[in-house]
């Protein structure tokens, strides 16, 4: 490799998008309606007040192409945006990769909080603190949703509660210590702090919880205080609209390289990393380029790959909306092999109608061949992935060596959500051999399925 050639792409702080991408205003098909979970009908923004700041909901249900980001947003950002775009050349090496196959990663880990999960967090307490809001409720699993909302809350001085999956509460001390550290309060779902958790611990007093279930406690506690608003860190349409500054940051920095990808991936569990990177690529891909977009599942927790596409409530005790997606059902609870994320029983509906629509393609992986493909990663480019992004180097890596071996050329970005320096727990089991390939049990699954509601629209 000369010394001349780059192995990252930066953009100044001026670059920073000045505007959130809203994919739903060049969607060919509009998304389905959001319905009210008791009657069925549309919802509209008196109904969702109760839970998020008047500007979230606007955001929400909006149809223009792009919002612009408030300043005081914008000034947060600079803090680590522009994020780099990497020319993972030592990875190619190690691959043996001619020159004409490219590998390049989108990395979100330098943010404060060491994910992309910031984003939207620090959007959404914005938006709280402009209405009079002086706490929020949230739900986290892996734990980097929680971390970057109780960041985000630090910095515009409001007070948190975060309901965090018990198995994750337990696997990662050092997620809550953090959170606390910027001055969340932190406590394992499901919980004797709401009535949907003490009913999930009456039911199933050893439940290792599920996001679903953290869901229905963070909305019950918001829906029950004056002070206080519920914040989502995936799935719903503004949450994915914040993180589009992944990808049009990407857009440039491809053509700072001077390339443009055929192959995109990235991880998905509810959605948001993965709407984040791709969406502004989908509006090229809509416009006439062409370009794969693969989104990237664990073979645990398979909602796009062996869901169903269909009417369903977001969380377990059924207070929220109903949204259409990919959906392995509200009961559905992972398995506890570990405290990974990707482990939501539904997809953000834009990507489900993505995916719907044959606009991109879906896949899963388990879990040794993700941590084997980051173990590569960290010894070839120096950086320890978050298991959720494991998924995406793993697929990437495939699609490079199929291409090594067709002897095509190819160019192939993936998206790298952020750092693992809070799983080494999952790292030291896996390099023990301890940690397994799981696949959940289609009789599970169906089970779990059967209680989807009946919904005619």
């Amino acid at each position: 490799m000369s010394s001349s050639e780059p192995t990252k792409y930066l953009l100044s702080e001026d670059r920073i998008p000045t505007s959130w991408y809203n994919l739903a205003a060049d969607l060919p098909v509009p998304p389905a309606p959001v319905l009210h979970p008791g009657t069925g009908q549309p919802i509209g923004p008196a109904d969702l007040a109760p839970l998020f700041p008047m500007e979230i909901i606007r955001q929400e249900v909006s149809t223009e192409r792009h919002i612009p980001i408030p300043e005081e947003v914008l000034n947060v950002y600079r803090m680590w945006r522009p994020t780099p775009l990497f020319r993972a050349r030592r990875l190619a090496a190690a691959l043996e990769l001619p020159p004409e196959v490219r590998l390049f990663y989108k990395y979100e880990g330098t943010s404060p909080a060491g994910s992309h999960k910031p984003n939207t967090a620090v959007a959404q307490a914005y938006y709280a603190k402009q209405e009079g809001v002086t706490r929020l409720a949230t739900e986290t699993g892996a734990g980097q949703w929680g971390s970057a909302l109780a960041m985000s809350c630090a910095l515009f001085g409001l007070e948190l509660k975060v309901y965090m999956v018990k198995i994750s509460y337990e696997h990662k001390p050092y997620r809550r210590a953090l959170m606390e550290t910027w001055g969340a309060e932190c406590v394992p779902s499901p919980s004797s702090d709401t009535n949907a958790g003490r009913a999930i611990r009456e039911r199933d007093p050893e439940s290792t919880g599920s996001l679903g279930i953290a869901i229905s406690e963070a909305v019950e506690d918001a829906a029950t205080r004056e002070d206080t608003k519920y914040s989502l860190g995936s799935v719903l349409n503004h949450v994915l609209m914040h993180q589009t500054v992944i990808g049009q940051e990407a857009v440039s920095q491809m053509e700072l390289a001077d390339a443009w990808p055929n192959v995109i991936v990235g991880c998905v569990g509810g959605g948001s990393n993965f709407a984040g990177l791709t969406f502004p690529f989908v509006k090229e891909k809509l416009g006439g380029r062409d370009v794969r977009i693969v989104a990237v599942e664990p073979a645990a927790c398979p909602t796009l790959t062996r869901g169903v596409y269909a009417y369903d409530f977001g969380d377990t005790a059924q207070l929220t909306p109903l949204v259409k997606m990919h959906t392995l059902g509200h009961t559905f609870v992972p398995a506890g092999i570990h405290a990974g994320g990707l482990r939501y029983h539904g997809a953000a509906p834009l990507v489900s109608l993505l995916l719907d629509q044959g606009m991109i393609e879906a896949t899963a992986v388990s879990q040794r061949p993700a941590f084997a493909a980051a173990t590569l990663f960290a010894r070839s480019e120096g950086i320890l992935p978050a298991p959720e992004a494991a998924h995406a180097i793993h697929v990437a890596v495939d699609e490079a060596l199929r291409a090594k071996e067709a002897g095509e050329g190819r160019t192939i970005l993936f998206g790298l959500s952020g750092h693992g320096h809070f799983d080494l727990a999952a790292y030291d089991r896996y390099h023990a051999g301890q940690l397994e390939d799981y696949e959940h049990p289609q009789d599970a699954i169906d089970a779990a399925l059967a209680g989807l509601p009946s919904v005619a629209v």
